[in-house]
């Protein structure tokens, strides 16, 4: 496992939203993360799709942990901004949100994240977020 991948998944685990999502760190490089979550009963809506604030919360951790991996260690990012188009109902087992950087600025990082719900081993794109995040030291 890279030491990228393995510092990602210990920040990933202090997550306590995703945590409730039981959202898991798939990959991480340089500029792009994947995460996974299964839709559980707790995580849909009244049409037995996933919820889009589990779409958005996926979305928004990719991205943001996509310009992560971009910082220098100790650093971390808050969201200052981040849009959503739905494009598809999400209906599926579990969504996986793919962030990655467009741009690392020293005080703003441009992200990108496309979310697909996985149904029967197909994936269909639901969302793309766009946005912005800023490094913060803790």
């Amino acid at each position: 496992m890279s030491e990228l991948l393995e510092r990602a998944r210990e920040a990933f685990a202090r997550q306590a939203m995703m945590q409730t999502f039981g959202a898991e760190l798939l990959e991480a490089a340089a500029g792009r993360v994947v995460l996974a979550a299964p839709v559980g009963e707790h995580l849909r809506q009244q049409g037995d799709l996933a919820h889009a604030a589990l779409t958005y919360g996926l979305g928004d951790s990719a991205g943001g942990y996509a310009a992560w991996t971009t910082l220098p260690e100790g650093s971390d990012v808050v969201t200052v901004e981040m849009k959503i188009n739905l494009l598809a109902p999400a209906a599926g087992e579990r969504l996986i949100a793919t962030g990655r950087v467009l741009r690392a600025g020293p005080r703003i990082v441009t992200v990108m994240a496309e979310v697909d719900a996985e149904a029967g081993g197909r994936r269909t794109p639901v969302a793309v977020l766009l946005g912005t995040v800023m490094p913060v030291t803790p």
